[in-house]
């Protein structure tokens, strides 16, 4: 059983920046991968990012690419995700999750989640 806290959320005004984190209970890094998913309001859970267990290679949706980006700091074992550039379409609830083994984009494949941290983006 792995237990995820997310921090960091809040209110921005577009164009700034974000920093969220997520710390698991356990040691992750080796095993499990780690995605940040978000869902706004009326709409689906939709996969915003994810890091891989082991070499930790990183995945990220199109619609962040080149603005968000998610890393590991094993030594704190945390796993954050950086968002700059954020636009009002950003806002959300962000929610971290892990699965055991290899990445995979469909949150239907994440057996652990965290609470949930509202981003919310000011145009």
């Amino acid at each position: 059983q792995v237990q995820l806290v997310e921090s960091g959320g809040g209110l921005v005004q577009a164009g700034g920046s974000l920093r969220l984190s997520c710390a698991p209970s356990g040691r992750t890094e080796t095993t499990f991968a780690m995605g940040w998913f978000r869902q706004a309001p009326g709409k689906e859970r939709e996969f915003v990012a994810a890091i891989g267990r082991g070499s930790g290679t990183t995945y990220y949706a199109d619609s962040v690419k080149g603005r968000f980006t998610i890393s590991r700091d094993i030594a704190k074992n945390m796993v954050a995700l950086q968002m700059n550039s954020l636009k009002p379409e950003d806002t959300a609830v962000y929610y971290c999750a892990a699965k055991s083994g290899a990445y995979i984009n469909d949150a239907r494949s994440y057996p652990y989640w965290g609470q949930g941290t509202q981003v919310t983006v000011s145009s």
